[in-house]
């Protein structure tokens, strides 16, 4: 047999089982999400065309959608800020202290515990140091309570990447800026954030697709309760898929969220332009 020949077929059967479970557990998914979207798609029962129908009711009449929305965009807006904040900033403070290492490990570990087991430990804490009533079943402090345990369990993996830039800021950068006399705000603000800015820009990028997909912790912690304050827009789409068995609304509640997480992405992307730096 021609090697060439050969080097085709071997190269075809490596390629065919990656080919195939992407396109049996990813593209026919996809796909049928689409089209889904467009039916009232029960478990069990007729399925009939409805068109937009769905993306409507979602969006004009439907009072929990709206309200799992808003959830969402508050949770984000808190969440991915302090989560940023804090660590940047003990990045870089773990970075000038001799027990580096140790304080990492210890920050990581949190984020590689699963999520499940973290949501239970906090919400048997907030239910016996909270009062009555305690911080989760107060409408007007449940999702601060969902906000502060995320950022417990998310902030290490960015400490971590930042914590990565800081140690690969050139020291001649910093260097020469010392010699100009940038210290302290100034320093940080015009060399040592421009330097690690690619950095950030990952961080902010994933931590904000990670926030909008929020759905474990309000889930263990609330079950979107009290009444619906911590519902999120991945809860709302899982009740209407496995308790209202309602997949086609529950696609069409899939594919909104993916336009927004796409949306804020793509500005992101474009923001990038004016306030991130790559070495040449």
């Amino acid at each position: 047999m021609n090697p060439r020949t050969t080097e085709q077929w071997s190269a075809l059967g490596f390629v065919t089982p990656s080919v195939l479970g992407l396109g049996l557990f990813t593209l026919f998914p996809v796909g049928m999400a689409v089209v889904m979207s467009f039916f009232e798609w029960p478990m069990l029962g007729t399925r009939e065309f409805v068109g937009l129908e769905n993306f409507r009711y979602l969006l004009g009449e439907d009072p929990d959608f709206l309200t799992a929305l808003r959830n969402t965009f508050v949770f984000t807006g808190l969440y991915v800020p302090l989560n940023l904040l804090l660590a940047l900033g003990l990045a870089f403070w773990i970075n000038r202290s001799r027990w580096a290492n140790l304080w990492r490990v210890l920050f990581f570990v949190p984020a590689i515990t699963p999520m499940v087991a973290n949501a239970v430990i906090w919400k048997l804490l907030f239910q016996a140091v909270g009062g009555e009533p305690n911080l989760l079943a107060d409408g007007r402090t449940a999702l601060l309570a969902v906000v502060a345990m995320s950022v417990w369990q998310g902030f290490g993996y960015n400490m971590i990447v930042f914590s990565a830039a800081i140690n690969e800021m050139s020291p001649s950068v910093l260097e020469a800026a010392s010699l100009d006399g940038a210290t302290g705000l100034r320093r940080l603000l015009s060399v040592q954030l421009p330097l690690i800015s690619p950095a950030l820009f990952f961080a902010a990028t994933m931590t904000m697709i990670n926030a909008l997909q929020v759905f474990t912790q309000p889930y263990i912690l609330t079950a979107g309760g009290p009444g619906n304050v911590t519902e999120t827009l991945v809860m709302n789409i899982y009740q209407a898929g496995f308790e209202s068995r309602d997949l086609g609304l529950a696609a069409a509640g899939a594919w909104l969220l993916f336009a927004i997480i796409l949306g804020v992405t793509a500005v992101q992307f474009l923001g990038q332009k004016r306030w991130v730096h790559y070495e040449s």
